[in-house]
C-alpha cells in the first residue's frame, strides 16, 4: 500500500484526560473540539504522519465552574491561548500493532516532547460507507507545570489540591 491521507471520524474519536485531586481521587474530562491530520500506509504505520489541533476552550469536566476556571489564566487561558497543538516526530513499532509515538505538544506557548504508547486496532471496511476505517488508542502523560499551568493550593493535610501529573487518553478513527 502507499501512504495516503486518512480523515478522523470526530463522532469515533475522543480526546480525554485525568488528574488528580485532592490526592485521593481523580477528575477527567475531555476536550470536545478537536481536528487531525493523519497520513498512514496500514503496512508500515512508522512512516504516519500525526498532527491534531484542540479547542482548549472546548474543555468539559462536567462542571461549569470548574471547566471556567480551567480556560482562565490559572490554567489555559483560551482567550490568549486558543488551541492546543501536537506533532508527531518519530513512530518506532514496540511489539505487535503497539507503536512508540514521540511528538511536539505545544500548550500556551511552550512545546515540550510527549510520547504515546499506541495501539493500533486495525482496519475494517465500513458496511454503511464503503470505506476503509482503521483504529487507534493512544495513553501518554506529561506534567502540567512543564507548561505553566502552576495555579494549586495546599491541604490542611499538606497534600495539593491538584496532581501535577496529567494521564492522556486519545481514541481515533479515521477512515478512506
Amino acid at each position: 500500500m502507499t501512504v495516503e491521507k486518512w480523515n478522523v471520524d470526530p463522532a469515533h474519536s475522543s480526546i480525554e484526560f485525568q488528574v488528580k485531586h485532592m490526592m485521593v481521587s481523580k477528575v477527567k474530562g475531555a476536550f470536545k473540539n478537536f481536528s487531525a491530520d493523519l497520513t498512514l500506509d496500514p503496512e508500515d504505520l512508522t512512516t504516519a504522519n500525526l498532527s491534531f489541533t484542540v479547542d482548549a476552550a472546548s474543555i468539559d469536566t462536567r462542571q461549569e465552574q470548574r471547566d471556567g476556571h480551567l480556560k482562565s489564566p490559572d490554567f489555559f487561558d483560551v482567550e490568549k491561548y486558543p488551541s492546543i497543538t501536537f506533532q508527531s516526530t518519530n513512530i518506532v513499532a514496540d511489539g505487535s500493532n503497539e507503536y512508540k509515538v514521540t511528538g511536539d505538544l505545544t500548550i500556551r506557548t511552550i512545546t515540550k516532547p510527549i510520547t504515546f504508547n499506541v495501539e493500533y486496532e486495525g482496519t475494517s471496511k465500513d458496511p454503511m460507507s464503503g470505506n476503509m476505517v482503521a483504529g487507534f488508542e493512544g495513553t501518554g502523560k506529561f506534567n502540567r507545570k512543564d507548561f505553566e499551568l502552576n495555579y494549586n493550593a495546599v491541604l490542611e493535610t499538606g497534600g495539593v489540591l491538584i496532581g501535577d501529573e496529567v494521564k492522556l487518553n486519545i481514541q481515533i478513527e479515521v477512515s478512506k
